[in-house]
């Protein structure tokens, strides 16, 4: 692992953009592991600036997600495919048929993510894959188990999940209770990881991602595994380690 400090959640973005500007710049061909939550939304708007600017191109990339709730279609407003849309692709000149989000209205679980898997299996591992970290130490909705899932799966989103999410919806009862997400074996295969974290409530949880035990109790903790793995973190993300 590689550890970036940073200042504050402002810088954080502009490393990140930057990070996977250079990836979408020395291979416009690029596949691009994407993630939802409000971590990456600054990197996105600099990554929509630049394009803006004229300094990026993404005609030619494909993107795909992590993860999408069981139930939600792309035009409900809390889906991670009108999330998307939102705060990236309907901003930039990407292809809109090279972006792929695990189809939330598909009910057979089963055939949900069979389908994923054959479509990660055909584009090919992510160049850079993008992650989040839950305060569980989730990674996509990967959520504390006995066990790391290979592929996509359907997975019961645990009380800590709902209570961290409520916040984008109406009331606690509206939050899904159920998401289909990568499994961390797709995450581990992609050519590289790059993770966003900020604040001091993420402070703890990053410090058992690094430096604990690898876990699937700590989803995370198996980036400690990954060959290319870059933590870009804010000095409140940092707080509980000496770096």
């Amino acid at each position: 692992m590689y550890i970036c400090k940073v200042k504050n959640y402002q810088e954080l973005s502009r490393r990140a953009a930057n990070f996977i500007a250079a990836q979408v710049i020395l291979k416009p061909t690029s596949v691009l592991g994407l993630a939802t939550g409000s971590s990456p939304i600054g990197t996105y708007e600099h990554l929509v600036k630049m394009y803006e600017n004229g300094d990026l191109d993404f005609s030619q990339v494909t993107t795909v997600n992590l993860d999408e709730y069981k139930g939600l279609s792309g035009s409900d407003m809390q889906s991670y495919r009108y999330f998307m849309n939102t705060h990236l692709f309907h901003k930039i000149n990407i292809n809109y048929s090279n972006t792929y989000v695990p189809d939330g209205t598909e009910q057979d679980a089963e055939k949900a993510c069979s389908a994923y898997n054959e479509l990660l299996h055909k584009v090919g591992p992510a160049d850079i894959q993008i992650l989040g970290l839950g305060h569980d130490g989730h990674i996509g909705f990967n959520e504390p188990s006995d066990h790391f899932e290979d592929e996509t799966h359907c997975v019961d989103l645990t009380e800590t999940t709902i209570q961290a999410n409520k916040r984008f919806f109406e009331s606690e009862a509206d939050v899904p209770r159920q998401a289909y997400t990568m499994g961390i074996g797709t995450i581990m295969r992609c050519k590289k990881i790059l993770v966003v974290v900020s604040g001091s409530d993420k402070a703890q949880i990053l410090k058992k991602v690094v430096q604990g035990p690898v876990t699937p109790q700590v989803p995370g903790s198996i980036l400690q595994f990954h060959p290319d793995c870059t933590i870009i973190a804010d000095e409140a993300a940092l707080s509980e380690m000496d770096i």
